[in-house]
């Protein structure tokens, strides 16, 4: 089962913990119609494409728009996307309105902020297999889904029994099942193609060691990085840690990059005793990144940039004096090459 939160969804592509990093392609739509009277469109349709959101409509806009530059590429081969896409959630937004009503008489409900949202999509994996899903859920808990290995809607509520009965016997199964695993994927690989040098960019991570004494926590911290899965582990003395380890959600940064952090949860005393390293692996890193707690609440990487910017102004001090002694003068900034070449032989 895919989790639903209520009215605003934050669904991340799961990633791979094998260093691998298998390639998944997806393709999500979130449907989510809310009751009037509060500050949110009643109507929403976000289209995602390997978790990024490329699509959108809302009733108050009654437009299908891009939510991204490589997606408006599809008007060279399809001039009528965006219209027949704003003729269908017209006709989409009317019907969703509907279903809230008969589902707050369902549960006996007369006020109050009530949601129907709809998740549906499919996977492309690298080895050519295909998965699809689908599911509903009403005030944030699941109401009914589709199980595509038997060809059936399941009811997850009492209340979606009347639901389940409608759709098996309308054949809307079969019919869902073909979308999901046939027209669906024709379109994520369609999507892929536009969005490649977007998409299968690799970005590496830039990764920082954060303690402030007296606190328990030490936070290793990565971010700029693309695509989104990314492995974080914390090692004490060479050995990988699986306690006292709390790993936070991946979040977006407004460049479409990514960070994440994990989170060290360790005595004072402990620090003091064992060596204590971040390790990060990623697509986008031929070698993985190792960063190493200085018990001064630094970290590796900090340390070797400071000694890095003293040897550049000890470089600089000598040039200055060596400079000096020699006798060296500046080449005027006007000058030709071919003057810039006399010039340094005199």
């Amino acid at each position: 089962m895919i989790p639903c939160t209520l009215i605003y969804v934050l669904i991340w592509i799961s990633f791979s913990i094998c260093p691998s990093y298998t390639v998944t392609h997806t393709l999500q739509y979130i449907r989510t119609s809310v009751t009037p009277g509060i500050h949110f469109p009643e109507y929403t349709d976000v289209g995602l494409v390997d978790g990024e959101p490329f699509v959108y409509y809302d009733n108050n806009i009654k437009k299908y728009i891009p939510k991204t530059e490589w997606i408006k590429k599809i008007t060279d081969d399809d001039p009528d996307y965006w219209s027949s896409g704003t003729q269908n959630q017209n006709y989409e937004q009317e019907i969703y309105k509907e279903n809230v009503i008969t589902l707050m008489r369902r549960f006996n409900q007369t006020e109050g902020v009530h949601t129907l949202q709809r998740i549906y999509g499919c996977e492309l994996h690298d080895d050519g297999t295909v998965r699809g899903y689908e599911q509903l859920a009403y005030d944030g808990e699941d109401f009914i889904s589709l199980d595509l290995e038997h060809v059936t809607w399941t009811a997850v509520k009492p209340q979606a029994l009347n639901t389940k009965n409608k759709l098996n016997t309308e054949g809307a199964a079969p019919f869902e099942k073909f979308y999901l695993e046939n027209i669906c994927i024709k379109w994520l690989q369609k999507y892929v193609t536009y969005s490649r040098e977007t998409l299968e960019r690799k970005d590496r991570p830039e990764v920082s060691v954060l303690y402030k004494h007296p606190s328990p926590d030490v936070v290793c911290h990565a971010t700029g990085f693309y695509p989104k899965e990314v492995m974080i582990t914390w090692q004490r003395d060479g050995e990988v840690m699986y306690e006292n380890v709390e790993l936070r959600e991946t979040l977006p940064n407004q460049d479409g990059s990514f960070q994440k952090r994990s989170i060290l949860r360790v005595s004072p005393e402990d620090l003091q005793k064992h060596n204590y390293t971040c390790v990060v692996q990623h697509s986008s890193l031929d070698k993985e990144i190792v960063e190493i707690f200085l018990r001064d609440g630094g970290s590796a990487a900090l340390r070797i940039g400071f000694l890095a910017a003293v040897l550049v102004v000890v470089a600089f001090v000598g040039f200055l004096i060596w400079k000096k002694k020699s006798g060296f003068k500046q080449v005027p900034q006007n000058m030709s090459p071919s003057e810039e070449k006399t010039q340094q032989e005199v």
